[in-house]
């Protein structure tokens, strides 16, 4: 997803089919991103234990392997931002380890706090940053794509919290669900979904985007709508009881909401592509 994003974010920046440069600034956010999930899986192997059994299981037959694995993708990272000898864009790199390590490290291990969707924010934003920083080009509408996939990625954390609330609550976590409820997180990560929509839509009138992406965002929007009403009794007449009914229904959600942003991403890259080189004249 940050690949396409990073590639996305050249076509818009450049408005050319800069295809070399956006495939080695998608290579280098695969890496960052790649570096950052290493860390993570290494960090969290005992909460994964509950919520992703088998992907604790992998960390742990990786033994040594998966720290020589993060130690490449970290340095390979920062190589390949130095390599463009733009200062700015190798802090931007430098950045994203950087927040990986407060996000998944003890003894920051912010993944384990309600401050997990602000270090989240960093996980969309610096792929758009560093595309930014590599073509020197800040401006308004620059700015607004960085916040929104900035937030996309902040609201996505909070799906993952309410999928991950058991193992949260047995780890004695402090996420944004676990503090306000999982209902009433689920209800406030539903809302922020919905106030994402102008924000996309204000992004797409400043990049003149076209039909495909206003199209993708009515499907999109549509989809998850379908959804909520068709659980709305569960959602909404929730009073305290079959609380396990509600957590599946967070499940749900949350397998939607992924799906929801690699739409939306592909859509954003695909968008800028016909923009550049459209299919209908």
């Amino acid at each position: 997803m940050l690949f396409m994003i990073s590639v996305g974010a050249t076509f818009l920046m450049t408005k050319t089919l800069a295809w070399s440069s956006a495939l080695y600034l998608g290579f280098t956010v695969f890496c960052i991103w790649s570096a950052v999930d290493a860390i993570n899986n290494l960090c969290d192997a005992d909460l994964d234990a509950l919520s992703d059994p088998s992907r604790a299981e992998f960390t742990k037959r990786l033994g040594k392997l998966g720290m020589l694995i993060m130690g490449a993708f970290t340095a390979l990272s920062l190589a390949l931002g130095a390599a463009t000898l733009l200062p700015f864009v190798a802090l931007s790199v430098a950045l994203g380890i950087v927040f990986g390590v407060l996000y998944s490290v003890p003894p920051f291990r912010l993944r384990k706090t309600a401050y997990k969707p602000i270090v989240n924010f960093t996980v969309g934003a610096v792929p758009v940053l560093i595309v930014a920083a590599f073509f020197n080009v800040f401006s308004a509408d620059v700015v607004s794509l960085i916040l929104l996939i900035g937030v996309t990625t902040s609201v996505n954390s909070l799906w993952e919290d309410l999928a991950d609330y058991a193992s949260d609550s047995h780890s004695g976590s402090r996420t944004v669900p676990i503090i306000f409820g999982f209902h009433k997180g689920l209800l406030l990560t539903i809302s922020l979904g919905y106030a994402m929509i102008p924000m996309m839509v204000f992004v797409g009138l400043l990049f003149q985007l076209g039909w495909v992406y206003y199209a993708s965002l009515i499907a999109l929007g549509t989809f998850v709508s379908l959804r909520i009403i068709q659980k709305r009794d569960t959602l909404f007449n929730h009073r305290g009881k079959d609380t396990e009914r509600l957590h599946r229904l967070g499940k749900v959600l949350a397998r939607d909401f992924v799906v929801t942003a690699i739409v939306f991403t592909l859509s954003l890259m695909v968008s800028s592509l016909l923009k550049i080189n459209p299919v209908f004249p």
